[in-house]
């Protein structure tokens, strides 16, 4: 069976990235227009296309569960996220139903073609670099300013193919308690079962259903920065515990 999987494997991850490419190409044009002429809410939709797109030719079925009260997200809101998986990204357009922008690695700037996104659109940051990281918080409180949500993985980085979570960084909490906007938890369940991180031929991927769990946004109205730690926690352990009801405490 583990020979199989690595035959097939192969062969369905390099469609996957014929189908990301392809149609991201044919997009392209219109992502270009989009982002350069400031409108952000057509490049959001455009994003939305793209995930449909990708997720559609890859045989990839994005299954969402809404455990809040209303599946319509306050604006402007800090999504939270677990980060198991490049396809967390691609899947997140179908939980988001208004414009928000991306914290992202400041590596994706030199990403032929796609650094658009982190030039006209989403938030580079350089966490090696202490100014990069003021300015680019600095950037975000701006865009929440305008109404713009923001989609943060607090991790830091993709855990290598393990649903289990690394300690949340701050930035994320501090923001949410800065601006005063509500924070909303989403567990990725299995993505990194679908997509895994690593190298081409030492990961797996395959077609299947990708389910996320969207929790209710958490007010942080009246919170000071003497409650940031608390406010990680309960996130961190909302996502943790879900996950642990799925996988139990071990892999």
């Amino acid at each position: 069976m583990k020979i199989l999987k690595r035959i097939i494997s192969p062969i369905w991850k390099t469609w996957f990235f014929l189908v990301f490419a392809i149609s991201f190409l044919v997009l392209y044009p219109f992502f270009w227009f989009a982002l350069s002429t400031g409108r952000l809410d057509l490049g959001f939709r455009l994003k939305r296309v793209w995930s449909y797109c990708i997720v559609i030719g890859a045989g990839i079925y994005p299954r969402v569960i809404f455990k809040c009260t209303s599946r319509r997200m306050p604006r402007p809101c800090i999504f939270v996220g677990n980060h198991t998986s490049y396809l967390d990204i691609i899947v997140s357009p179908f939980y988001i139903d208004h414009l928000a922008l991306y914290l992202g690695k400041a590596e994706l700037l030199k990403a032929p073609l796609f650094r658009i996104f982190f030039q006209k659109m989403d938030i580079p940051v350089n966490r090696k670099s202490r100014i990069d990281a003021v300015r680019s918080i600095k950037r975000m409180e701006a865009e929440i300013d305008k109404g713009r949500s923001m989609v943060i993985f607090p991790e830091g980085t993709i855990p290598v193919n393990t649903h289990h979570t690394l300690p949340f960084k701050n930035g994320a909490f501090k923001l949410a308690i800065d601006k005063q906007v509500p924070v909303v938890p989403v567990v990725n369940v299995n993505n990194y079962k679908l997509l895994q991180n690593g190298g081409f031929f030492k990961s797996f991927g395959r077609p299947g259903i990708a389910k996320i769990i969207v929790f209710e946004p958490i007010p942080t109205t009246g919170m000071t920065e003497d409650n940031l730690v608390d406010l990680r926690e309960k996130v961190f352990n909302i996502i943790n515990d879900t996950l642990n009801e799925h996988y139990g405490t071990k892999d």
